[in-house]
């Protein structure tokens, strides 16, 4: 399973008011380049080439918040499955959430999940994030 971690600015951000993860739209992108925790915005990463089946900025993810006894959980929905159309898929490591509502920010990232290889889709082959609805992205205690 991927491993998630998050963006060393996102705490600062939803601190802020940045993130209304019961309203915003977010989104996944797909990247080869490692994030790094100092990375901000979207425009500091490497996003893969769109084409084959692959959109610029990723798919949509819905996300929500719940509270039991003291403790948030921010799950999310699975984003569209990408598959490989006419031809080989980017090669991509790495899913990259971020906020595409944001105001203040231009895109501001919140967190990405490492898959620990590349993964290399061709022809007709698919690719889903699978947020655990059970488990949640996060959680703020």
């Amino acid at each position: 399973m991927a491993s998630y971690n998050k963006f060393n600015k996102f705490v600062q951000d939803l601190c802020k008011g940045e993130h209304d993860f019961d309203a915003d739209a977010f989104k996944i992108l797909l990247t080869l380049t490692a994030p790094i925790a100092a990375n901000a915005i979207k425009s500091d990463l490497t996003e893969i080439s769109a084409g084959d089946g692959y959109t610029a900025g990723g798919n949509s993810t819905t996300m929500s918040t719940s509270l039991s006894t003291g403790t948030a959980k921010v799950t999310g929905t699975d984003p569209t499955t990408w598959t490989a159309a006419t031809g080989s898929f980017a090669n991509f490591r790495y899913a990259v959430l971020y906020n595409d509502t944001a105001t203040t920010l231009t895109d501001p990232l919140i967190g990405w999940w490492d898959y620990g290889a590349t993964v290399d889709l061709n022809a007709a082959e698919t690719f889903t994030v699978d947020l655990d609805a059970s488990a949640g992205v996060f959680t703020l205690v």
